[in-house]
């Protein structure tokens, strides 16, 4: 095991076309409407020779791929942008192995792996990301509870260092030393150290809080969730899985936030003792999404149940959306049919049924089979019509009250015995004491929600502001992380946020490190914390 990696230079460096002018207004912010501003100009690179050439002009530099960040972390601020969009070849492909370029789109690396009877199973909600933007962020979603984020995935990656060489890592080849300090020998012969943070991660199932830090540490987690502010990537090298399992989707309306928990955390024992047996009769469950009272409210005003074809009860506390994966080769059809008869054989449908049974929710579920790809889109239509929901609101109330009005809006995780909790949590800080309209939905089979506010007025968002600080600061007291799977970006609230986690020692230390492999700043400046010259 080494704590040493070499450089080399980088291959066939030209440079790439260029957009100037009215060209670059499109890349003038990203999904989260940060204020930006269009670039001076837009490189389009295709490989490495191309962004290699790009770092050696020494320019203040945006990387940005799908600018799908809801963090402000792909909104240009002056700088010039690289855009990933032309670098979307995809090269090797092997049982359990794909590598492409960080301009592929999660949709298209999923397309390409379905011809083969393989998955990339950590995809986040919007599938329309970057691979790029995805390996940047630690990007996570609904499926972590099952799979990981995507730092599990990642075997291998190719980036240019701010110097314009290449660094090549492949996991398992570079760790930490005893000392928490990795070497970076460049072509020169100048060795680059580089000292791991000291500070402890929180311990939960996702994060996307600021440099990776472990001792032992393997390199290529450096790289990870460091939003492009150590290099630019060139080249992915993910694991992936054989076979994509089939699924059935359940819309399940609770009575109470209590009775959706406990039948939450039923599914969550359950999935885990059919992972540790491999009973191909057991539950096994992908994902849990959650959206509460007031995000059902929502979804009722916009029409969106009526026109799935749905009736959601009245009174409705905590809806779920729960996604159970069935064996190779099973027929749910027929498992649902064998359910109704005197004798049902078992099976996973039947364990579902049985357990929606036990809790009194049967009645009101609606289930979706494999063999009904419309209806399951339908049900997964109805979660994701709660941010849109809010996002129109927000929306409206900027154009019609206050243009300084914007989306305020959380990104939070806790280990799943401290959610109740942590519900409580967000609503003493957000309705009991500021009075605001709060809106909460997420993947709560890993504890990860994302309390929203829909303002009034102005006074709602600094209201918000607050309320998103109080409650990191009341996570942290569970084990929690504030910061679980958008990143930081430029976002003030949440960099105010990763500074409640770490402490400005944290921040110091991960500023020492970018300054190592990054003196000038000149990659994503100000991204997960204020650059200042060392």
């Amino acid at each position: 095991m080494t704590h040493r990696v070499r450089t080399r230079a980088a291959q066939d460096v030209r440079p790439p076309a260029v957009l100037e002018g009215e060209d670059t207004e499109t890349y003038a912010t990203d999904a989260s409407r940060y204020p930006g501003q269009a670039p001076p100009k837009v490189y389009l690179p295709l490989d490495e020779g191309h962004v290699a050439w790009v770092l050696a002009r020494a320019e203040q530099l945006l990387t940005v791929g799908a600018q799908s960040s809801l963090t402000g972390g792909a909104s240009p601020q002056g700088e010039a942008v690289l855009a990933t969009s032309r670098m979307n070849a995809i090269g090797e492909i092997s049982p359990g192995r794909i590598r492409v370029q960080p301009g592929v789109a999660l949709v298209t690396l999923n397309e390409t792996l379905a011809e083969r009877g393989a998955f990339f199973p950590p995809t986040p909600t919007y599938d329309g990301a970057f691979v790029g933007g995805a390996v940047s962020t630690n990007a996570a979603g609904s499926a972590t509870w099952k799979y990981g984020t995507t730092r599990e995935w990642v075997e291998g990656l190719t980036l240019v260092l701010a110097c314009g060489e290449v660094l090549e890592l492949v996991r398992g080849q570079v760790h930490a030393s005893p000392s928490r300090t990795f070497e970076v020998e460049l072509t020169s012969g100048e060795v680059l150290e580089l000292s791991v943070p000291t500070y402890v991660m929180p311990d939960v199932p996702k994060r996307s809080a600021g440099y990776h830090a472990a001792p032992g540490m393997d390199l290529v987690d450096l790289f990870i969730g460091s939003e492009g502010t150590l290099g630019v990537l060139t080249s992915i090298l993910l694991r992936t899985l054989e076979g994509n399992p089939e699924h059935v989707a359940a819309l399940v309306p609770c009575p109470s936030e209590a009775i959706g928990l406990e039948f939450v955390r039923r599914l969550r024992d359950s999935s885990r003792a059919t992972w540790a047996s491999q009973d191909p009769c057991g539950l096994d469950v992908r994902s849990v999404e959650s959206m509460d009272r007031r995000a059902v409210e929502l979804v009722v005003a916009d029409g969106h149940d009526e026109a799935a074809g749905l009736s959601l009860p009245v009174g409705t506390e905590l809806l779920l959306l729960v996604v159970l994966e069935l064996p190779a080769g099973s027929d749910a059809e027929a498992m649902l049919e064998d359910y109704a008869g005197p004798e049902p054989v078992d099976s996973p449908l039947k364990r579902l049924l049985e357990l929606l049974d036990e809790f009194e929710l049967l009645d009101e579920s609606e289930l979706a089979l494999p063999n009904d790809s419309a209806r399951q889109a339908q049900l997964f239509a109805i979660r994701e019509a709660v941010p849109l929901g809010v996002n129109h609101r927000v929306r409206d109330a900027k154009r019609d009250v206050d243009a300084r009005i914007h989306k305020v809006g959380g990104d939070m995780i806790v280990p799943f015995e401290q959610f109740a909790t942590a519900m409580k949590i967000y609503r003493r800080e957000f309705v009991e004491l500021r009075g605001l309209d709060l809106v909460v939905w997420g993947h709560i089979s890993d504890g990860n929600v994302h309390p929203n506010v829909i303002p009034r007025d102005h006074a709602c968002v600094e209201a918000g502001h607050e309320a998103l600080l109080a409650c990191g600061a009341a996570l942290l007291e569970l084990g929690g992380c504030p910061l679980s799977e958008h990143g930081v970006g430029r976002n003030p609230v949440k960099q105010a946020l990763l500074r409640q986690l770490y402490g400005e020692e944290g921040l110091a230390q991960m500023r020492a490190l970018k300054a190592v492999l990054d003196p000038a700043g000149n990659l994503a400046r100000d991204v997960i914390f204020p650059w200042s010259p060392a």
